[in-house]
């Protein structure tokens, strides 16, 4: 197996972890990796780490640093 294989389940690896929800703390928006923020350009299957840090909350305007990961 060469260095540049893609980890599988076998290697104990999951290559498609659950996806998850972030919650602006300042406002209570939820920002859902399946759902994304098609209004925003963020389409859906966007992981969190994948959005821009550019990006802001649609309803309040806060930074990404003030989402927090949240299970609902």
């Amino acid at each position: 197996m060469s260095d540049d294989t893609v980890p599988t389940l076998e290697s104990g690896v999951d290559e498609n972890p659950p996806f998850k929800t972030w919650l602006c703390v300042l406002c209570g928006f939820i920002y859902s990796e399946k759902d994304g923020c098609p209004e925003d350009g963020i389409p859906a299957g966007t992981r969190w780490a994948d959005v821009p840090e550019e990006w802001a909350c649609p309803d309040c305007g806060a930074t990404k640093a003030e989402f927090q990961m949240t299970e609902i």
